[in-house]
């Protein structure tokens, strides 16, 4: 792996999803290019967490268990969806083993809404897959179905579903402390952005938690783990108690943790 470039101060513009201005955000990232670099991780169960951490425990077939077994790419490079590269390659660790399609769809609520789906798809719990539009508008799978009829389903919520509705969907954490793997960072709107939190890990001595964020982005890209632009000691992994939450391409507050119903 290359070493870190020096510590710099980057000033981002970006369309966010969803989003029809641009917004700006200023802060100090630990910027590292990943062109050509390998991925020494086979999945997110096995990015080491910090001195003194250990993982939280999950039940079996939870949400949580699934999202830690979900695979790495081998390339730290991060493409869109039509096979070229995204023009910013310094915000993923790592990058998830999961098509984005060849449309620009799977942008970043429906990246979280395609992993909630997938996880209750390989579960069979077809009536439990379901997604709001801004209209209230349920989409729901229901009945047993194939792969081809599932595809076109996230199809279809991915067209009419984005992070105003999928905000309006979820509950809000009432206690940050109590956040869980699943679990979504979400600001909806014009901008607009949305990322999940993959997995949890606990400093037994000081209860202090830490957790792995993943995202999709505009254009549509693969999902990927993201750094932790202001802690290099803990990079990727963030720490719990932060009131503001700066990553790389987005800032929110502990008040947008928000929680599936």
């Amino acid at each position: 792996m290359k070493p870190n470039t020096c510590i710099r101060v980057l000033l981002l513009s970006f369309f966010a999803c969803s989003q029809t201005q641009p917004a700006k955000i200023n802060f100090i990232i630990n910027a590292q290019k990943n062109e050509g670099e390998e991925n020494p991780y086979a999945s997110i169960s096995s990015i080491p967490v910090p001195e003194g951490f250990t993982r939280i425990a999950t039940k079996n077939g939870s949400f949580a268990e699934w999202l830690r077994r979900l695979t790495l790419k081998k390339n730290k490079m991060v493409y869109l969806y039509n096979g070229l590269p995204k023009k910013n390659q310094t915000a993923q660790f790592a990058v998830v083993n999961m098509s984005v399609g060849n449309k620009d769809l799977q942008q970043c609520a429906d990246a979280v809404m395609r992993l909630r789906a997938e996880y209750l798809y390989s579960e069979k719990r077809f009536k439990e897959i379901n997604f709001w539009d801004n209209n209230n508008t349920d989409y729901t799978l229901g009945t047993l179905t194939d792969r081809k009829h599932f595809d076109q389903y996230l199809y279809n919520v991915f067209v009419k579903c984005g992070t105003l509705s999928l905000e309006k969907q979820l509950k809000p954490v009432e206690d940050v402390n109590k956040i869980q793997p699943g679990d979504i960072l979400i600001q909806g709107g014009s901008p607009g952005h949305a990322m999940i939190v993959v997995d949890m890990a606990v400093n037994p001595s000081s209860d202090k938690k830490i957790y792995l964020l993943a995202q999709s982005y505009m254009p549509a890209q693969d999902i990927h783990i993201v750094i932790n632009p202001v802690n290099k000691s803990t990079n990727p992994w963030y720490e719990l108690n932060n009131n503001t939450i700066l990553t790389p391409e987005w800032v929110f507050q502990k008040g947008h943790f928000r929680t599936w119903p």
